[in-house]
């Protein structure tokens, strides 16, 4: 089986990206992409897409570069295609992934590989510096060394400069993957050294594909769960496989529909604070308690004994770690929470306008009609604007209960 069997809905990108992997004495020859190269490799309108796809891989087998950017919304597979081209790369003479190199880049501990990511709400400086560090050893046993950079629009602007000190004096033979929602989230000086692949959402029957291909769950479940996520994989499969985020998710939609005052918008945000509580701890918990567990056995402590002195400062540096990693997953559950009240209301909006074929949350269609009638279109986009502003006013660090509290008085509807 190739590394790219099981990626959906990216055929343009991948496309590129086996064509960089297959061009033959490109181990000493990393070419900086000219100023040009992103804009022909990402712009195409629908009408032009095979043309520019055709010309985006012409180039790219052509002149193989020394760092990438892979920019797509969340959910598209941005991590998923990095660590596949990663793993093709890293093969030895095959763009097609040799099982043994996937299995290795699978569990991150290919030698040629660094992955920096984070956990935290942003990428440390310390941990960008080791991996520049890194970057600059010959490979071990492929034709590459690659680094892989997740979700790099978490680095502040003092931590990017430092990865782009690595990328204008790039080795000879080291490959940099950048991962980040759009161009405009890094530092133009940074765009302007790096090939730049935008991915496409995956259409809901791809998703849905997926989800039967990888979990087995009957074809109506995956279906519902691809609607619902709006072609996100991740949060797919999560609805997918658990019927508690799909509870989860519908509670906050009708607490939404159900405002009737002050004090029940006030109820309502402290529940839906407690929900992403509850959607965070489900995500984190189990693996905790194994990070722990494995901590302490590593540590010669076993099970229900206390832990000495002299080891206490490691455990307590590996509850820091959760801790941060609790409050990312917290924020993102108050995201997920927002992202699926604007459907809701972009699902009200399309039934004002007739366009009724396009709704996602089918399973609240009554309430969803109800709410149509209930205002005009004017209102329901007032709605959304508060959302995007809540949304906004989170990311800036106000408390999030107050964000959560002023959006939803604001969608009262007397």
């Amino acid at each position: 089986m190739a590394v790219w069997d099981d990626l959906t809905g990216q055929a343009d990108a991948i496309a590129i990206f086996r064509a960089a992997a297959e061009r033959p004495g490109a181990v000493a020859t990393l070419e900086r992409p000219a100023a040009d190269t992103h804009a022909s490799l990402s712009s195409a309108t629908a009408t032009d897409a095979a043309t520019a796809t055709s010309a985006a891989v012409r180039s790219t087998s052509s002149s193989m570069t020394h760092a990438w950017l892979i920019t797509g919304p969340p959910g598209s597979g941005r991590s998923n295609l990095a660590f596949a081209f990663a793993t093709a790369l890293l093969s030895p003479g095959t763009p097609q992934g040799d099982e043994s190199t996937q299995r290795l880049v699978d569990a991150r501990t290919h030698p040629d590989l660094t992955v920096l990511s984070t956990e935290g709400v942003i990428i440390k400086m310390d941990s960008v510096k080791e991996a520049v560090a890194r970057s600059q050893y010959s490979p071990s046993v492929g034709r590459y060394r690659v680094v892989v950079v997740e979700d790099a629009d978490r680095m502040v602007e003092r931590t990017s400069n430092v990865l782009l000190k690595a990328l204008e004096e790039p080795p000879e033979r080291t490959v940099w993957i950048l991962c980040a929602p759009s161009e405009a989230d890094l530092l133009p000086t940074i765009r302007s050294r790096v090939r730049t692949v935008r991915l496409r959402v995956p259409s809901i029957d791809a998703v849905a594909e997926l989800l039967i291909r990888r979990t087995g769950v009957e074809p109506a479940v995956a279906e519902r769960a691809a609607r619902e996520a709006q072609s996100h994989i991740g949060m797919a499969l999560r609805l997918a496989t658990n019927a508690e985020a799909r509870a989860r998710r519908e509670e906050t939609l009708r607490a939404a529909l159900g405002l009737t005052g002050v004090s029940t918008a006030v109820n309502a945000a402290a529940r839906l604070l407690a929900i992403a509580g509850d959607d965070a701890k489900a995500i984190t918990i189990e693996r905790d308690a194994a990070e722990r567990e494995g901590v302490l056995r590593s540590l010669g402590v076993e099970p229900g004994q206390s832990v000495p002195p002299a080891l206490r400062s490691q455990i307590k540096n590996l509850e820091d770690d959760q801790k941060r990693r609790a409050t990312r997953s917290l924020r993102d559950g108050i995201d997920r929470i927002l992202v699926d009240l604007t459907s809701l209301y972009r699902d009200v909006m399309m039934m004002q306008l007739g366009r009724d074929s396009t709704i996602i949350n089918l399973e609240l269609l009554p309430e969803l009609r109800r709410a149509a009638g209930a205002c005009p279109p004017a209102t329901t986009v007032a709605t959304m604007d508060a959302i995007a502003l809540a949304r906004q006013r989170i990311e800036a660090n106000v408390a999030p209960a107050l964000a959560l509290e002023a959006m939803l008085v604001s969608m009262i509807r007397r």
